[in-house]
């Protein structure tokens, strides 16, 4: 059936004899302002209901979106449906605006920066308005400003995470440099929170950096978890990770792991602190440390400087899900990547139900003496 294009000069002129103007972009599209006397109705629900918005199948309608492509494809739509007299307008609301015709207002409150910055964001039906909303008002924790803390907090950022809270009590190495993307060579020597927040601040300056110069300990855990939604591994070493597992099931913080060693990474979701005897915790799939000897860092076995990249983003990632609780997380799963293959495989987890922190029922055991704990004394 063919479509009837007009130009938006010849919109205008029908729609004051007229004529009925339907702006079918998507609200947050709408929002900076729409051709002059448009009625607004996003083109889907325009196409399963046009008798809602259109009850006059004889009226003439005219449909603009912002190219011309979506209101050509409802245009059809409503031929389809018995709607007579309908055309679409070519060009859209770009050469609306070029042809210098009339436009509304912005909608009271409208932040320019938000929607420009964002936009690929609201044009997810998943994400849209709300919940990049829900993204700016979360806070998040992010242990380790290194490897998988430098792209984690990167795309945390720039995805638009109003707080990241970066705890980190180590200083800019040269060496860092071929994988902790946050660092530069004229920040060697400063301390690697100062560094990120002066990069994730010049990337998105409507995100918060929290930028804490300390070690994570059983004294500081509880406060630099207190407020945030979500928990980011980004730690080297195995004392961190347990008692970060520790004070997230005591606190039912969900946290997001993350390892590498050489050319593999791993990782997934530990949430047992939301969800006792339905999703496991570190403890579960690690009970106990394995040896020193077994588990060098990175400084001692190297690492492809590009893996902690890949992992760090799957934890970003997870962290966005969780926050706004859409798709399937990594809980209960562990993720593995072998660069070298370019393969990934996934191992099932289940919660331990003798575990001694997230068993259900169990009291909270109260913190250890992590270090020792992991070396065997």
């Amino acid at each position: 059936m063919s479509i009837t294009e007009i130009s938006p000069r010849e919109a205008r002129e029908r729609q004051s004899r007229g004529a009925i103007l339907v702006d079918v972009r998507e609200e947050h599209e709408r929002a900076p302002g729409m051709a002059e006397a448009a009625q607004g109705v996003a083109r889907a629900a325009l196409e399963s209901d046009p008798q809602a918005y259109l009850p006059r199948r004889d009226a003439e309608i005219l449909l603009i979106c912002q190219s011309g492509r979506r209101s050509a494809q409802a245009a059809q739509a409503l031929l389809a449906q018995g709607y007579t007299r309908v055309a679409s307008v070519d060009g859209g609301t770009s050469r609306w605006v070029a042809d210098g015709l009339p436009m509304t207002e912005p909608q009271d409150g409208f932040d320019h920066d938000f929607h420009d910055r964002y936009s690929r964001h609201l044009r997810l039906p998943e994400i849209g308005i709300d919940g990049q909303k829900k993204l700016e008002t979360s806070r998040m924790l992010l242990v380790g400003a290194g490897g998988l803390g430098s792209p984690a907090a990167f795309y945390l950022a720039a995805a638009g995470v109003g707080t990241i809270r970066l705890a980190d009590d180590d200083v800019v190495d040269r060496s860092n440099l071929q994988r902790q993307i946050l660092h530069t060579e004229a920040r060697i020597g400063i301390a690697k929170v100062e560094s990120a927040a002066a990069t994730l601040s010049a990337l998105n300056p409507r995100t918060v950096i929290e930028a804490v110069a300390e070690r994570i300990t059983s004294d500081n855990v509880e406060r630099l978890l207190e407020g945030v939604d979500v928990v980011i591994d980004g730690a080297d070493n195995f004392p961190v990770r347990y008692l970060l597992n520790d004070a997230c099931v005591k606190l039912g913080k969900p946290l997001v792991y993350g390892a590498v060693h050489r050319f593999e990474g791993q990782a997934s979701v530990f949430d047992a602190g939301r969800h006792r005897g339905a999703a496991p915790c570190y403890r579960c799939l690690f009970p106990e440390p394995p040896p020193p000897e077994a588990a060098p860092n990175c400084s001692e076995a190297g690492v492809l400087g590009v893996l902690p990249g890949v992992i760090g983003m799957l934890q970003a990632t997870e962290a966005i899900k969780l926050v706004l609780g859409i798709g399937e997380p990594l809980r209960g799963r562990l993720l593995h990547f072998d660069a070298l293959a370019m393969r990934f495989r996934e191992t099932r987890l289940s919660p331990d139900p003798d575990c001694v922190v997230c068993a259900p029922g169990r009291t909270f055991p109260g913190y250890i003496d992590y270090a020792a704990f992991c070396s065997g004394g």
